[in-house]
């Protein structure tokens, strides 16, 4: 057995090490994220790596050649999303006259940014269904439970991640809707670490939207760094 396709095998079901290391990875970056550390990109990154090439698999693990497009090619824009958060969150961070102070500054999306971003989504569920649906078209799932929900999980992480980098409290709320839909379909498919992991980050997504809801509300509000995007 390669490092690679090492795994455990649980109740009959091969779990790569390469899922249970890598959603190991999401939660540290979930928890730096909270706490508004530049250093939950870099760590999100190593995670987002590790899982692309569990969703993906081409016969070479446990779950033979089942593939998710979405939640594999969404771990690729996680990381180029999460290149984009750790440069503004080090940018945010290198600006600042305390060492201390978190890397971003929470508050809620503007009523043009949140019309923005929901359109964004409901335009995005329906053309990555359709994208989806064309690159396995000879796969075997129906349609209504795996391309729409593929591409809900797919697009809405996307903004999520996008939203997170902007400081946008409404990230935590994004993620309570990807994951009312990734849950069902990771179990579906038999990634049960990820389905366990996924309903933890559920409960953490709480904790993590009051903790940032409260900071919104009780520090100081400071001007954006000149030329932010």
């Amino acid at each position: 057995m390669t490092l690679f396709d090492a795994h455990l095998t649980i109740g009959g079901q091969a779990i790569t090490w390469r899922e249970i290391i890598g959603n190991a990875f999401g939660l540290a970056s979930a928890i730096g994220g909270m706490r508004r550390k530049v250093w939950a990109w870099p760590v999100g990154i190593i995670g987002n790596a590790l899982l692309f090439t569990v969703f993906f698999a081409v016969g070479f693990t446990g779950h033979g050649q089942e593939k998710l497009y979405g939640q594999a090619g969404r771990q690729v824009f996680f990381i180029l999303t999460s290149i984009y958060g750790w440069w503004l969150w080090q940018r945010t961070k290198n600006q600042s006259s305390d060492p201390d102070a978190p890397a971003v500054q929470p508050r809620w999306a503007t009523t043009q940014e949140r019309i923005g971003y929901l359109l964004v989504w409901a335009v995005g569920v329906v053309v990555c269904q359709w994208v989806f649906r064309t690159i396995g078209v000879d796969y075997w799932q129906p349609p209504e439970f795996y391309w729409w929900a593929d591409a809900w999980i797919f697009v809405g992480s996307m903004l999520a991640t996008y939203a997170m980098a902007r400081g946008w409290t409404d990230f935590w709320l994004m993620w309570l809707a990807v994951d009312l839909v990734g849950v069902p379909e990771l179990i579906y498919f038999k990634f049960y670490p990820s389905a366990v992991l996924y309903l933890v980050y559920a409960a953490f997504v709480v904790w993590g939207f009051f903790v940032w809801w409260r900071a919104s509300r009780e520090e100081q509000p400071v001007l954006q760094p000149a030329g932010q995007v």
